[in-house]
């Protein structure tokens, strides 16, 4: 299912792109699609960095490894 969302932009804007061959209503869709893109992409690195923040500090391994070795 599909929406119509109008703009409104200036005349010399609409006619120049014409000019050029530009299909306004498909540029204006890949771009939002684009922009959706981005802002999903955005949110779930933030949703990472806080569930990375969350999580416990690691310190330096070299002393677990070592005790681990020398307990065997």
């Amino acid at each position: 299912m599909s929406t119509v969302i109008h703009v409104r932009v200036p005349r010399y804007v609409k006619e120049k792109l014409e000019k050029y061959g530009v299909n306004i209503s498909e540029e204006v869709r890949r771009f939002l699609e684009e922009r959706l893109r981005q802002l999903e992409a955005q949110k779930l690195v933030e949703e990472l960095r806080k569930h990375l923040e969350s999580m416990p500090k690691v310190g330096d391994s070299v002393p677990l490894i070592r005790e681990d070795r020398e307990t065997r």
